[in-house]
């Protein structure tokens, strides 16, 4: 059997760049999608590949081996912090971890007022799930009242549906920093780094009501007496309206002092 000379020489002049870089801008997007759900999205954008066209470059490109799809976060715009002038305009919160003497870890939440730099709250456990974090958040609030916008970093206590739905019906904006800028989050970062040299890294927990009181010690010490560069020499009290400073004492409204004054009563 003899082949016509054009039959032989033939060559295909379909450029097939177009069907890759849609399918691998589909796969980058959608990797959880298998083909068929590709070319529908592609039929209903009327680009005129049939489906025997875009399967074969599909496999090509080894679309159709089993592929599991990376865990992504959404994009964070890079938002700089900005001066407040009112208190409950901005709050910033974030963990930081420690261990007791026997090797069990621990975690504490810490919470900030942007405004006079003051902690509304630092909460010690084992262990701090979203659904902690909102207890939290709702006792403060009952006596501080609600900000506008709380900053936080991508841990998975923040990003988690039960913290945004919280946020929602509260009308807060969680606003969230930049992956690996935790720069971006800097009053809560300097408030760390103060917590952790004058009391984690100071001392020798055997157990976690110590941290407890300790902490509550240095917070009151924090927001009361302690000057700050920032705030010109003063202290975050100073800086609070006045007839928040009853409130902010109230035991029966503080959850950290509450808590211990329970655990006293129960040890007397």
């Amino acid at each position: 059997m003899s082949l016509s000379r054009s039959v032989y020489y033939y060559r295909s002049i379909r450029d097939d760049q177009p069907v890759i870089e849609k399918l691998q801008l589909l796969a980058d997007k959608r990797p959880t999608e298998g083909f068929w759900k590709m070319y529908f999205r592609i039929r209903k954008e009327g680009l005129p590949w049939n489906h025997k066209r875009i399967h074969r470059v599909y496999k090509l490109l080894k679309l159709n081996i089993k592929r599991k799809g990376k865990r992504r976060l959404p994009a964070r715009i890079l938002q700089p912090i900005q001066a407040v002038d009112t208190i409950n305009t901005s709050w910033s919160m974030d963990f930081m971890s420690d261990a007791l003497l026997s090797g069990r870890k621990f975690r504490t939440l810490n919470l900030m007022d942007d405004y006079n730099r003051e902690i509304l709250g630092i909460e010690v456990d084992t262990s701090l799930p979203a659904e902690r974090v909102v207890r939290v958040l709702d006792q403060i609030i009952n006596w501080r009242g609600v900000p506008k916008r709380i900053r936080v970093d991508n841990g998975p206590e923040f990003i988690s549906s039960k913290l945004g739905l919280w946020c929602e019906e509260k009308g807060i904006v969680l606003q969230f920093i930049q992956p690996g800028k935790p720069t971006q989050n800097a009053y809560i970062e300097r408030f760390n780094g103060s917590f952790r040299k004058d009391v984690l890294d100071a001392y020798l927990f055997e157990n976690l009501n110590q941290v407890r009181v300790l902490a509550e010690e240095w917070m009151d010490d924090y927001n009361y007496h302690r000057p700050h560069d920032a705030l010109n020499g003063r202290s975050p009290i100073d800086l609070l309206p006045v007839d928040l400073w009853k409130t902010r004492d109230e035991f029966s409204t503080n959850p950290q002092k509450l808590l211990l004054q329970l655990q006293n009563e129960k040890s007397n």
